[in-house]
Protein backbone atom coordinates (compact mmCIF):
# COMPACT_ATOMS: atom_id res chain seq x y z
CA UNK A 1 0.00 0.00 0.00
CA UNK A 2 1.20 3.45 -0.95
CA UNK A 3 -1.14 5.80 0.26
CA UNK A 4 -1.81 6.70 4.12
CA UNK A 5 -5.24 7.09 4.96
CA UNK A 6 -6.04 9.24 7.87
CA UNK A 7 -9.88 9.82 8.45
CA UNK A 8 -12.26 6.99 7.26
CA UNK A 9 -16.33 7.56 7.67
CA UNK A 10 -18.92 4.92 6.97
CA UNK A 11 -21.92 5.84 5.73
CA UNK A 12 -25.12 3.26 5.51
CA UNK A 13 -27.67 1.13 7.53
CA UNK A 14 -28.20 -1.87 9.80
CA UNK A 15 -24.61 -4.03 8.49
CA UNK A 16 -22.58 -0.63 8.14
CA UNK A 17 -23.76 -0.54 12.36
CA UNK A 18 -22.73 -3.89 12.72
CA UNK A 19 -25.51 -5.86 13.96
CA UNK A 20 -25.21 -8.29 14.09
CA UNK A 21 -21.58 -8.30 15.81
CA UNK A 22 -21.34 -7.96 19.52
CA UNK A 23 -18.41 -5.85 20.70
CA UNK A 24 -18.49 -7.26 24.22
CA UNK A 25 -19.85 -3.89 25.59
CA UNK A 26 -23.42 -3.93 24.71
CA UNK A 27 -23.20 -2.72 21.35
CA UNK A 28 -21.94 -4.08 17.98
CA UNK A 29 -18.73 -3.84 16.21
CA UNK A 30 -19.00 -5.10 12.48
CA UNK A 31 -17.25 -5.10 9.34
CA UNK A 32 -16.41 -1.38 9.05
CA UNK A 33 -14.98 -1.13 12.47
CA UNK A 34 -13.15 -4.40 11.14
CA UNK A 35 -12.01 -2.87 8.21
CA UNK A 36 -10.74 0.77 9.96
CA UNK A 37 -8.63 -1.55 12.20
CA UNK A 38 -6.98 -3.35 9.17
CA UNK A 39 -6.17 0.07 7.48
CA UNK A 40 -4.71 1.21 10.93
CA UNK A 41 -2.74 -1.80 10.97
CA UNK A 42 -1.05 -1.38 7.49
CA UNK A 43 -0.12 2.15 7.89
CA UNK A 44 2.41 2.11 10.85
CA UNK A 45 3.56 4.99 12.48
CA UNK A 46 0.33 6.79 11.02
CA UNK A 47 -3.11 7.31 13.19
CA UNK A 48 -6.21 6.77 11.19
CA UNK A 49 -9.57 8.50 12.94
CA UNK A 50 -13.02 6.83 11.89
CA UNK A 51 -16.37 7.77 11.98
CA UNK A 52 -19.65 5.57 11.25
CA UNK A 53 -22.73 7.41 10.39
CA UNK A 54 -24.85 4.54 10.01
CA UNK A 55 -28.32 3.96 11.18
CA UNK A 56 -30.39 0.49 11.09
CA UNK A 57 -33.22 0.41 9.01
CA UNK A 58 -32.16 3.67 6.67
CA UNK A 59 -33.64 3.78 2.86
CA UNK A 60 -30.91 5.06 0.33
CA UNK A 61 -32.95 8.12 0.02
CA UNK A 62 -32.85 8.54 3.89
CA UNK A 63 -28.81 7.81 4.03
CA UNK A 64 -27.96 10.47 1.46
CA UNK A 65 -30.54 12.83 3.05
CA UNK A 66 -28.97 12.15 6.88
CA UNK A 67 -25.43 10.55 6.13
CA UNK A 68 -23.70 12.46 3.41
CA UNK A 69 -23.49 15.92 3.87
CA UNK A 70 -22.11 15.35 7.47
CA UNK A 71 -19.66 12.77 6.05
CA UNK A 72 -18.73 15.02 3.75
CA UNK A 73 -17.72 17.52 6.42
CA UNK A 74 -15.55 15.76 8.08
CA UNK A 75 -13.22 15.59 5.32
CA UNK A 76 -12.51 12.09 4.95
CA UNK A 77 -9.87 10.49 2.66
CA UNK A 78 -11.77 7.21 2.90
CA UNK A 79 -15.36 6.02 3.01
CA UNK A 80 -17.44 2.94 2.57
CA UNK A 81 -20.89 3.61 1.15
CA UNK A 82 -23.44 0.62 1.60
CA UNK A 83 -27.27 0.81 0.97
CA UNK A 84 -30.18 -0.74 -0.53
CA UNK A 85 -31.61 -3.98 1.28
CA UNK A 86 -33.82 -1.83 3.36
CA UNK A 87 -35.38 -0.49 0.60
CA UNK A 88 -35.55 -3.77 -1.54
CA UNK A 89 -38.03 -5.16 1.37
CA UNK A 90 -39.91 -2.52 0.59
CA UNK A 91 -43.19 -2.53 -1.36
CA UNK A 92 -42.49 0.94 -3.58
CA UNK A 93 -39.06 -0.32 -4.18
CA UNK A 94 -37.34 1.57 -7.46
CA UNK A 95 -34.05 0.36 -8.58
CA UNK A 96 -33.24 3.33 -10.55
CA UNK A 97 -33.78 5.78 -7.63
CA UNK A 98 -32.02 3.70 -5.59
CA UNK A 99 -29.33 3.28 -7.81
CA UNK A 100 -29.22 6.95 -8.57
CA UNK A 101 -28.85 7.83 -4.86
CA UNK A 102 -25.72 5.33 -3.99
CA UNK A 103 -24.42 6.45 -7.22
CA UNK A 104 -25.02 10.33 -6.04
CA UNK A 105 -23.10 9.73 -2.52
CA UNK A 106 -20.33 8.03 -4.56
CA UNK A 107 -19.55 10.47 -6.75
CA UNK A 108 -20.19 13.20 -3.94
CA UNK A 109 -17.19 11.27 -1.79
CA UNK A 110 -15.00 10.71 -5.20
CA UNK A 111 -15.41 14.56 -6.43
CA UNK A 112 -14.05 15.54 -2.73
CA UNK A 113 -10.77 13.13 -3.35
CA UNK A 114 -12.15 10.38 -1.16
CA UNK A 115 -11.62 6.55 -1.59
CA UNK A 116 -14.81 4.99 -1.56
CA UNK A 117 -15.96 1.25 -1.68
CA UNK A 118 -18.91 -0.17 -1.84
CA UNK A 119 -20.43 -3.93 -1.80
CA UNK A 120 -22.63 -5.78 -3.88
CA UNK A 121 -25.34 -7.63 -1.54
CA UNK A 122 -25.55 -11.15 -1.08
CA UNK A 123 -28.44 -13.67 -2.33
CA UNK A 124 -30.90 -13.69 0.39
CA UNK A 125 -32.56 -17.10 -0.90
CA UNK A 126 -30.10 -19.48 0.86
CA UNK A 127 -30.55 -17.20 4.43
CA UNK A 128 -34.22 -16.90 4.18
CA UNK A 129 -36.20 -18.70 1.58
CA UNK A 130 -39.34 -17.10 2.51
CA UNK A 131 -37.62 -14.41 0.19
CA UNK A 132 -37.30 -15.84 -2.83
CA UNK A 133 -39.60 -13.02 -4.24
CA UNK A 134 -37.05 -10.73 -3.22
CA UNK A 135 -33.91 -12.53 -5.08
CA UNK A 136 -34.97 -10.33 -8.71
CA UNK A 137 -34.67 -7.23 -6.51
CA UNK A 138 -31.13 -8.13 -5.47
CA UNK A 139 -30.05 -8.95 -8.61
CA UNK A 140 -31.17 -5.76 -10.40
CA UNK A 141 -30.19 -3.69 -8.07
CA UNK A 142 -26.26 -5.53 -7.66
CA UNK A 143 -26.32 -4.92 -11.61
CA UNK A 144 -27.33 -1.00 -11.02
CA UNK A 145 -24.63 -0.75 -8.27
CA UNK A 146 -21.91 -2.73 -10.64
CA UNK A 147 -23.05 0.20 -13.22
CA UNK A 148 -22.80 3.50 -11.00
CA UNK A 149 -20.06 2.21 -8.66
CA UNK A 150 -17.69 1.77 -12.77
CA UNK A 151 -19.32 5.23 -13.94
CA UNK A 152 -18.77 7.18 -10.14
CA UNK A 153 -14.87 5.66 -9.72
CA UNK A 154 -15.68 3.76 -6.20
CA UNK A 155 -14.04 0.21 -5.48
CA UNK A 156 -16.64 -2.43 -5.68
CA UNK A 157 -16.40 -5.82 -3.47
CA UNK A 158 -18.80 -7.81 -5.68
CA UNK A 159 -20.19 -9.53 -2.59
CA UNK A 160 -22.71 -10.59 -4.25
CA UNK A 161 -21.03 -12.52 -6.72
CA UNK A 162 -19.86 -15.35 -4.47
CA UNK A 163 -22.13 -18.23 -3.37
CA UNK A 164 -20.55 -18.26 0.75
CA UNK A 165 -21.65 -15.11 0.48
CA UNK A 166 -25.52 -16.61 1.48
CA UNK A 167 -23.86 -19.42 3.60
CA UNK A 168 -26.65 -19.23 6.35
CA UNK A 169 -23.67 -20.46 8.40
CA UNK A 170 -22.31 -16.74 8.39
CA UNK A 171 -25.75 -15.23 9.10
CA UNK A 172 -27.25 -14.40 12.61
CA UNK A 173 -30.13 -15.68 13.73
CA UNK A 174 -32.24 -12.56 12.37
CA UNK A 175 -31.27 -13.75 8.67
CA UNK A 176 -31.09 -10.24 7.76
CA UNK A 177 -27.23 -9.62 8.80
CA UNK A 178 -24.39 -10.86 9.34
CA UNK A 179 -22.36 -13.07 12.55
CA UNK A 180 -19.31 -11.91 13.83
CA UNK A 181 -17.84 -14.90 10.97
CA UNK A 182 -19.77 -13.11 8.36
CA UNK A 183 -18.58 -9.63 9.27
CA UNK A 184 -15.21 -10.61 9.74
CA UNK A 185 -14.90 -11.65 6.08
CA UNK A 186 -16.52 -9.02 4.69
CA UNK A 187 -13.90 -6.62 6.76
CA UNK A 188 -11.21 -8.81 4.91
CA UNK A 189 -12.58 -8.81 1.65
CA UNK A 190 -13.04 -4.60 2.10
CA UNK A 191 -9.32 -4.72 2.78
CA UNK A 192 -8.17 -7.16 0.15
CA UNK A 193 -10.32 -4.88 -2.34
CA UNK A 194 -8.80 -1.89 -1.36
CA UNK A 195 -4.80 -3.29 -1.55
CA UNK A 196 -4.19 -3.71 1.70
CA UNK A 197 -0.91 -5.83 2.12
CA UNK A 198 -1.32 -8.98 3.92
CA UNK A 199 -4.80 -9.59 2.53
CA UNK A 200 -5.78 -12.11 -0.13
CA UNK A 201 -8.86 -13.83 -1.33
CA UNK A 202 -9.20 -16.51 1.01
CA UNK A 203 -12.17 -14.79 2.16
CA UNK A 204 -14.35 -16.48 -0.21
CA UNK A 205 -13.47 -19.79 0.85
CA UNK A 206 -16.17 -22.09 0.88
CA UNK A 207 -17.27 -23.33 4.41
CA UNK A 208 -16.99 -27.57 4.93
CA UNK A 209 -20.31 -29.27 3.62
CA UNK A 210 -23.37 -28.28 6.14
CA UNK A 211 -24.58 -31.25 8.35
CA UNK A 212 -28.75 -31.40 7.35
CA UNK A 213 -30.93 -31.23 9.99
CA UNK A 214 -33.53 -33.61 10.62
CA UNK A 215 -37.06 -32.09 8.82
CA UNK A 216 -38.85 -31.43 12.57
CA UNK A 217 -35.64 -29.74 13.91
CA UNK A 218 -35.78 -27.70 10.38
CA UNK A 219 -39.70 -26.82 10.96
CA UNK A 220 -39.05 -26.05 14.74
CA UNK A 221 -36.12 -23.29 13.68
CA UNK A 222 -38.62 -21.57 11.15
CA UNK A 223 -41.36 -21.54 13.45
CA UNK A 224 -39.26 -19.69 16.10
CA UNK A 225 -37.61 -17.42 13.02
CA UNK A 226 -41.01 -16.34 12.40
CA UNK A 227 -42.01 -15.93 16.18
CA UNK A 228 -39.13 -13.89 17.45
CA UNK A 229 -38.11 -11.67 13.83
CA UNK A 230 -40.79 -11.62 11.21
CA UNK A 231 -43.40 -11.37 12.90
CA UNK A 232 -42.00 -7.99 14.68
CA UNK A 233 -40.62 -6.76 11.87
CA UNK A 234 -44.02 -7.05 9.64
CA UNK A 235 -45.48 -5.44 12.79
CA UNK A 236 -43.22 -2.53 12.96
CA UNK A 237 -43.38 -2.02 9.34
CA UNK A 238 -47.38 -2.22 9.20
CA UNK A 239 -47.24 0.88 12.10
CA UNK A 240 -44.88 2.60 9.74
CA UNK A 241 -41.98 2.65 12.38
CA UNK A 242 -38.33 1.24 11.91
CA UNK A 243 -35.81 0.11 14.47
CA UNK A 244 -33.99 2.95 13.70
CA UNK A 245 -36.70 5.46 15.20
CA UNK A 246 -34.61 8.14 17.57
CA UNK A 247 -31.30 6.25 17.18
CA UNK A 248 -28.31 8.16 16.57
CA UNK A 249 -25.12 7.04 15.02
CA UNK A 250 -22.47 5.25 17.16
CA UNK A 251 -19.70 7.11 16.16
CA UNK A 252 -20.15 10.56 14.92
CA UNK A 253 -16.99 11.77 15.70
CA UNK A 254 -13.55 10.80 14.09
CA UNK A 255 -11.30 9.23 16.79
CA UNK A 256 -8.41 7.07 16.41
CA UNK A 257 -8.70 3.67 16.16
CA UNK A 258 -7.02 1.74 18.96
CA UNK A 259 -5.30 -1.64 18.08
CA UNK A 260 -4.85 -4.36 20.74
CA UNK A 261 -1.50 -5.21 20.90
Amino acid sequence: MTRVYRRYVAVGDSTTEGMDDPDGRGGYRGWADRFAEHVARAQPGHSLEYANLAIRGRTAPKIRAEQLAPALALEPDLATVVAGMNDIMRGSFDVAAVAADIQAMQEALVASGTTVLTFTLPDPAPVMPIAKPLRGRVLALNEAIRKTTADSGAILLDLGAYPVASDPRLWSDDRLHANSAGHERIGHALAYALGLPGFDDSWNKSLPPPVRRPRHQSITAELAWIRRHMLPWAGRHLLGRSSGDNRECKRATPTPVELEA
